[in-house]
């Protein structure tokens, strides 16, 4: 079983309309939306949920008024002001350090399990999907992003599929290294901005650190050349394949709002070129 993570140093990049073509092209492969914070792959698969499991982050704090005795130690200790000095819980000031636990001297405070979010096995008209949601404002993400490669896995294995297809997250924090890790390719989706061209840097930074061999694409291309091709000579000079460069075309726009990924709605040039991209990369990972 092979893994293909398609990620992006910013957000914005066409990273997941990708994906969802991806779908269409691959013969035998599990989907995983593991972008937690704003997963929104499920719009265009428009997934059939088969099983819903609870998610739990981080802990929180649970103060027993009837055995505290008002010494206000946990209140004067906490660096996050989630108490207030009346000795109750701000929950959304919670970070679950447990400091006020440990200090209080009559064991009034407790923690308990954050309900968190909720991670879900489902089919899609290309296959299985493994997906999730992180209720707002709610941390942890890359746990949940774990969570729902862990159940990509067990659905490869178990409906004997031979690729896990990941939309992960964008930027370079600890849901895209979660994201990331362990597998065989990372395809990389940027544009040509100034800012996407930094973004990129860092973003193969981190994929080189853990010795993932990682690819690019370069989404609407077109509508700067010479950032274009300062992309291509930093990906050459860094031994990185450019394996596509995709046109600015309205026909992915047009695809979303029918609910489709732009393969099922078009057989035009943005259409092949992606099916291009595909074969470049399952070559690679064949090999």
């Amino acid at each position: 079983m092979k893994q293909l993570t398609v990620i992006s140093g910013k957000g914005g990049t066409g990273k997941t309309s990708i994906t969802a073509a991806f779908a269409s092209l691959a013969k035998n492969a599990v989907l995983a939306d593991c972008d937690v914070d704003a997963a929104d792959l499920h719009l265009i698969l428009k997934p059939d949920i088969k099983k819903t499991t609870g998610f739990h982050g981080l802990n929180i704090a649970h103060i027993d008024k009837d055995r505290c005795i008002d010494c206000k130690k946990c209140y004067e200790s906490c660096k996050f002001d989630a108490i207030d000095e009346e000795i109750n819980l701000i929950k959304e000031s919670c970070e679950g350090c447990s400091v006020c636990e440990y200090v209080c001297p009559v064991d009034a405070i407790t923690m308990e399990e954050r309900d968190s979010g909720f991670a879900y096995i489902s089919d899609t008209r290309f296959g299985p999907m493994a997906h999730a949601m992180l209720k707002t404002a709610e941390e942890a993400s890359g746990k949940l992003v774990t969570v729902v490669r862990n159940n990509a896995k067990t659905l490869a294995e178990e409906k004997k599929k031979d690729l896990v297809i990941i939309d992960g997250p964008p930027g370079i924090g600890c849901p895209v290294i979660a994201s990331l890790t362990g597998v065989d390719m990372v395809l990389i989706v940027t544009e040509p901005t100034l800012s996407a061209i930094h973004d990129l840097e860092r973003i193969l930074g981190v994929a080189n650190h853990f010795g993932i061999p990682s690819v690019v694409c370069v989404n609407k291309y077109d509508i700067n050349m010479d950032n274009t091709e300062k992309i291509e000579q930093y990906c050459k000079s860094n031994g990185v394949e450019v394996v596509g460069n995709l046109p600015y075309d309205t026909v992915v726009t047009n695809a979303m709002i029918h609910e489709q990924n732009v393969i099922e709605f078009s057989d035009g040039n943005f259409s092949d070129r992606i099916a291009e991209m595909w074969d470049k990369i399952t070559e690679r990972l064949i090999v």
